[in-house]
């Protein structure tokens, strides 16, 4: 009968729109009718070598941040 099973490989996957290479995608949320939904978007473009580069943040999503030593 029916999976169960997701299918997280067909989402549609992200490119840069200078240089064309994939970037992640990120996730916002949209309130449509007083609900919330996600909606997935091109993350910012990591190639060193494109004029849209982005540096990552020092911390952007650390795990050892916080009180929990």
């Amino acid at each position: 009968m029916g999976s169960n099973e997701h299918e997280t490989e067909t989402r549609a996957r992200h490119v840069c729109p200078v240089c064309k290479h994939p970037v992640v995608s990120e996730i916002k949320r949209h309130k449509s009718l007083g609900v919330f939904v996600p909606v997935w978007r091109p993350g910012p473009c990591r190639n060193p070598e494109c004029a849209a580069y982005v540096p990552e943040a020092d911390g952007e999503h650390s795990e050892t941040s916080g009180p929990h030593a």
